[in-house]
């Protein structure tokens, strides 16, 4: 089913990125104007250069508020509003937190959570005047621990404890938040994550079970923000994840740090 969003302005963050790209693909692919936010311009103008310069496309640093409330004022001057805002934006690190400088903690929690609440600040007031949708792009690490990530973890609990609360605030408003939560996905998030010193990792990334293509990520995504979904967890390793780290914790503890033993 097709153009399901068709006339409405999507915005995106980190959308010069795997899951951004994709994302703007899915979205076009559903009738919607798309706006692609991120703080590197030169990925920005090849993602447009690539879609014929569609789309919209906004240099943006999330950690900035003021850049932040520019780059949405960016969006309505030339767009018309904003019916959609997807936080997309992130980090990661991997390194044991005994050997990971407060500072890098701090850069994750810059980018992943502030960055998400800066940016829903600067496009709520469109979005509540056209009843529209707000994605918060999560993890499986912001419901279950995951070994060598903690700043990573944090940021994303910290995502899901202000967002749900935010669509308490926001019922009645005609404004829906859903909160998606991706398995291991192939994208250079996997591969450029921080180390404990604030540096790029070079060591190839551990996982249990095949990584999840952008694309499909981006459908999944879009199809729950379509149904203004409360909770999307993509895959079905993902999805045992959540069920097993509820039920049965020590036992997803166990078997999280069996297949993560090298990053402890």
């Amino acid at each position: 089913m097709g153009d399901r969003l068709k006339g409405k302005v999507a915005v995106i963050t980190g959308g010069a990125g795997g899951i951004g790209r994709a994302l703007a693909d899915a979205f076009e692919a559903q009738g919607a104007a798309v706006a692609l936010l991120d703080r590197d311009e030169a990925a920005l103008d090849e993602a447009a250069a690539e879609r014929g310069g569609r789309p919209f496309v906004v240099r943006c640093d999330v950690t900035d508020p003021d850049d932040c409330a520019a780059a949405m004022a960016a969006v309505q001057a030339e767009l018309g509003g904003i019916d959609v805002l997807v936080n997309n934006a992130g980090i990661s690190h991997r390194s044991p937190f005994v050997r990971t400088d407060a500072a890098v903690l701090r850069r994750v929690m810059d980018v992943n959570f502030f960055g998400a609440v800066h940016c829903t600040a600067a496009a709520l007031p469109s979005l509540l005047e056209r009843r529209g949708r707000i994605v918060a792009v999560s993890s499986v690490a912001g419901f279950a621990p995951l070994l060598g990530r903690t700043g990573y973890a944090a940021s994303k609990h910290a995502m899901h404890g202000f967002f749900d609360s935010l669509r308490a605030e926001l019922v009645g408003s005609g404004v829906s938040v859903t909160i998606a939560c991706p398995y291991f996905t192939d994208t250079a998030l996997r591969t450029r994550a921080l180390d404990g010193r604030g540096e790029v990792g070079s060591a190839p990334p551990p996982s249990l079970g095949k990584p999840m293509a952008p694309d499909v990520v981006a459908r999944q995504i879009v199809d729950a923000c379509i149904a203004r979904r409360r909770l999307l967890v993509c895959g079905a390793v993902g999805r045992a994840s959540l069920w097993l780290s509820r039920l049965a914790p020590a036992a997803y503890e166990a078997v999280m740090r069996r297949n993560q033993r090298s990053e402890g």
